[in-house]
Formats: structure tokens, C-alpha cells, sequence
């Protein structure tokens, strides 16, 4: 099964555990970018907005084409205890059926939203592997 892990990161912190998982992996890698660039505080004000309501912010179009994949991993920071919103846009242009994993990021590892991401994973048609949190702080 054909594998890319894609990833979102603000503060490096997530591109870091998706660097160690594609040593392990046997996957190609590709990482979401906004289409303009966001500082700390926007992420921290309008960010954890945007993150709570599930809305979605502009990302640049991918280097990767989804349609070559059967999985992928999906890895994003945890921002006011849901996936940011970068994320948010890669789960609305799902190409329907991959299998998709999730890893959030976040300092507590812990967070609440798998129903969410659930939900926005099966309403693409795509089947939901597992939702993983993972502490940055290790």
C-alpha cells in the first residue's frame, strides 16, 4: 500500500515527528504550507479561532498528487484542542477512498477531537485507520 505522510507545521515541532517517522516508514513525505505566511500571533489569536470552528485557511497547492496514495498519514499540531486549520483544508480536498491516519501533535499529547476528524474523514469517503496523539515534549 502506497504511503505519503503529510504533515502541517508552525513551529517545527510536528515536521520533526514526521522526519522520525518517515526513517521508520516506508513512505514518501510532503509537508502542508500555508499560502501566506502566518506568524506566532495570528496562530495564537485567529489560529485557535479558525482551529475551534473548524475552519478551514488558504494552503499553497501541494508538490504531491493525493491520487497516487491508497494511505495517508496525516499529522497535525493540536491547536485549542483540534487539528489547525491548514489541516482543516487538506481534510476538505480528500480524494475519496484513501485510508487515512491521524497523529496530533501537541505539548500534553492529549486532545479531544476524534469525532471531529472522524467525521470530516468519512464525510470525504475515506476510511479513518486511527487517531494517535503524541507528546512534542519528548
Amino acid at each position: 500500500m502506497k504511503t505519503l505522510i503529510l504533515y502541517y507545521s508552525l513551529s517545527g515541532n510536528t515536521r520533526k515527528v514526521a522526519e522520525a517517522l518517515a526513517e521508520s516508514e516506508p513512505a514518501d513525505i510532503a509537508e502542508i504550507k500555508s499560502a501566506k505566511r502566518i506568524g506566532k500571533l495570528k496562530a495564537y489569536t485567529a489560529g485557535i479561532f479558525g482551529a475551534i470552528g473548524g475552519k478551514a485557511w488558504p494552503i499553497a497547492p501541494l508538490d504531491t498528487d493525493l491520487s497516487g496514495y491508497e494511505r495517508l498519514i496525516l499529522l497535525s499540531p493540536v491547536w485549542a484542542n483540534n487539528p489547525a486549520p491548514p489541516v482543516n483544508a487538506i481534510l476538505q480536498q480528500l480524494p475519496e477512498g484513501k485510508t487515512i491516519a491521524v497523529k496530533l501533535i501537541s505539548a500534553s499529547g492529549k486532545s479531544d477531537c476524534t469525532q471531529r476528524l472522524e467525521t470530516a474523514i468519512t464525510e470525504k469517503g475515506c476510511t479513518l485507520e486511527s487517531v494517535e496523539d503524541i507528546s512534542s515534549r519528548k
